[in-house]
């Protein structure tokens, strides 16, 4: 099975999302005989226009709340939602809302058995440790935590590697249109768009078996 997963690490409902689905495909793979999908992971920018130094985290909640109050109950639904998955949200600790341009481009670079820890690392210190992860100095230090050659990653960022596939990432969400994020897809043919339970991503696993596609 293949698997494309469009998101964006600014984005917590991706990580719920990410979260979810990975339980799912936990399970089926178990019932599959340890048969692993080929996940690929898909750049997603939900604010494209963000200024590379970012953006004050309180002053982008604020505009895309509304009120302090209003975003107040936003991060509190998504921190208790979080929380029921057995993920931490600490939106207290965040500082800046980044342009994310630079951290998919790492992740373009990072070889495809360390991909999934990666994309986990840079949720983690976002949502956890309030990270501004669009510094290159933060971005090396969470590559510094995995077995990654930080140095080599950052020097090849330096060189604007990564650049050509997120570009080429952004141009096929907007061919297949999609909108919003988390986006998964599943054998090419069958997509759901939504950070959805677990319970959901295993219905829709129950009709895939190894090789097969969601309309076999």
């Amino acid at each position: 099975m293949r698997i494309e997963l469009f998101s964006d690490f600014v984005c917590p409902w991706c990580r719920i999302g990410q979260h979810n689905l990975f339980a799912a495909l936990a399970d089926w793979s178990a019932e599959n005989g340890g048969c692993k999908p080929s996940i690929t992971y898909r750049a997603f920018m939900l604010n494209p226009d963000t200024p590379e130094d970012g953006v004050p985290f309180e002053l982008w909640l604020d505009s895309q709340a509304g009120d302090v109050e209003q975003a107040k109950r936003v991060t509190g639904h998504v921190t208790e939602a979080a929380a029921a998955v057995g993920l931490t949200m600490r939106f207290d600790r965040v500082k800046s809302y980044p342009n994310t341009r630079l951290a998919h481009r790492l992740l373009a670079l990072t070889p495809s058995e360390h991909q999934t820890a990666l994309t986990e690392a840079l949720f983690r210190a976002y949502f956890e440790d309030g990270a501004d992860i669009g510094r290159l100095d933060t971005l090396a230090s969470i590559a510094s935590s995995l077995p990654l050659d930080a140095e080599e990653l950052i020097d090849r960022l330096g060189r604007g590697e990564g650049e050509e596939a997120v570009a080429a990432d952004l141009q096929r969400a907007r061919r297949i249109g999609a909108t919003g994020v988390p986006f998964v897809i599943f054998d090419g043919k069958f997509a759901l768009s939504g950070a959805y339970p677990k319970a959901e991503f295993a219905a829709l696993l129950s009709r895939l078996k190894p090789g097969q596609s969601a309309d076999s």
